[in-house]
């Protein structure tokens, strides 16, 4: 059992970046980390209250074999495929960390300590088919605090339909542009409202729009360095954080409105707006400036562990930072498609090399267990 005390809750950056209604998950989770039991001392001592993976962060942890010798050599004596073989021990990390996590979220009304586990990547453009994977994850890891990750791809709007329609808790991820947000939520209301249809209790239905947040700025800045005027070198490091204010401005108009009302009435959950890739990429911009300028009530921000320990050593939580900041988060932007730099290029670019990067780190996963299978003598 986690127990968190009063003066842990409260005390410096991370405590207030929770007073001001943001939830601290961890972007990050490896057999190690559990059974050694940091992952428990994160949520005591850090303020952390849930956990998200993607094939990335998979791949870096069990790429190696390290911590998973045990597993892979009754995998292999059993002959199962390396499909097979890699969603048992996946599952098997994330049922673990539920369990870490099961006392946040009972204390939380289920609103926290949850842990997020993706589709499989080359499943992005396939609904039916993410579907299944969504319904076989939840079954597999069996915990009430699990959410299946779905990319927010074209295929993927109906399949995050489907899903919470069937009761399915979902993280919607690879979220980079304002429409595709939209859609997003539109896609989550339309699930609940299948859910409603079917009977479930929608109080049980929860959902987090991760919105990427330092490649924006990543890909942005490229090209206005370019440019290379200093009107164009001024906007550096603007369009992530004004790309993420005006979703925050898109949440609350939805949430706002007469559809969310009726569901809310039903005993329906917000779906909250998650800041995701808040790990800071250029070393000229300072390394907490996607957590200190991304607080607003009823969000969360799940950040590598370098980016937990900086907050907590020299976040600066100065309240809200978001609301009331909508005309010059606009403004920004359109600075910037004035500069000739198509934001719905970019951020169609931002979510095509999102998938593929998964995909690749998904296939090089594969590779590594194929070999760690084969290496006890039993090939995948």
């Amino acid at each position: 059992m986690i127990k968190v005390t009063e003066a842990t809750a409260t005390a410096g950056a991370l405590g207030r970046l929770v007073d001001e209604g943001v939830s601290i998950w961890l972007d990050d989770l490896s057999r190690g980390r559990i059974e050694s039991g940091n992952l428990a001392e994160l949520v005591a001592t850090r303020n952390v209250v849930g956990v998200t993976t993607n094939p990335s962060i998979f791949q870096a942890a069990m790429g190696s074999g390290e911590g998973y010798e045990e597993q892979l050599a009754e995998l292999a004596v059993r002959g199962v495929t390396v499909d097979e073989a890699v969603r048992m021990m996946t599952t098997a990390d994330v049922r673990a960390a539920a369990d870490v996590l099961r006392s946040v979220f009972t204390a939380s009304d289920g609103e926290d300590g949850r842990v997020s586990i993706e589709v499989d990547p080359r499943l992005a453009h396939h609904t039916r088919a993410t579907v299944a994977e969504a319904k076989q994850l939840a079954w597999l890891v069996d915990r009430p605090n699990v959410m299946i990750k779905i990319p927010a791809t074209r295929a993927g709007l109906p399949a995050i339909t489907e899903v919470i329609g069937l009761g399915i808790s979902v993280n919607v991820t690879l979220i980079f542009s304002l429409e595709r947000y939209r859609e997003v939520m539109d896609a989550y209301l339309a699930g609940l409202e299948k859910a409603k249809e079917r009977g479930l209790d929608l109080s049980a239905i929860h959902s987090v729009a991760s919105f990427f947040v330092s490649r924006v700025d990543t890909e942005i800045d490229k090209r206005l360095t370019l440019l290379g005027t200093d009107e164009a070198l001024a906007l550096k490091g603007r369009a992530a954080l004004a790309n993420a204010r005006l979703a925050y401005q898109a949440h609350e108009a939805v949430f706002a409105g007469e559809r969310w009302s009726a569901l809310a009435a039903a005993g329906a959950r917000r779906q909250r707006p998650l800041w995701a890739s808040t790990g800071v990429k250029d070393p000229a911009y300072k390394d907490t400036l996607y957590v200190d300028e991304l607080v607003a009530p009823g969000t969360v921000n799940t950040m590598p562990e370098a980016t937990l320990d900086a907050t907590a050593d020299h976040g600066d939580i100065t309240g809200d930072t978001v609301t009331g900041g909508y005309a010059a988060a606009r403004a920004d932007l359109d600075a910037v498609e004035q500069l000739g730099i198509s934001y719905a290029e970019v951020v169609q670019r931002l979510q095509d090399e999102g998938v593929a990067k998964f995909e690749v780190a998904w296939q090089d996963l594969l590779n590594a267990v194929t070999k760690s299978l084969n290496s006890k003598g039993v090939a995948a």
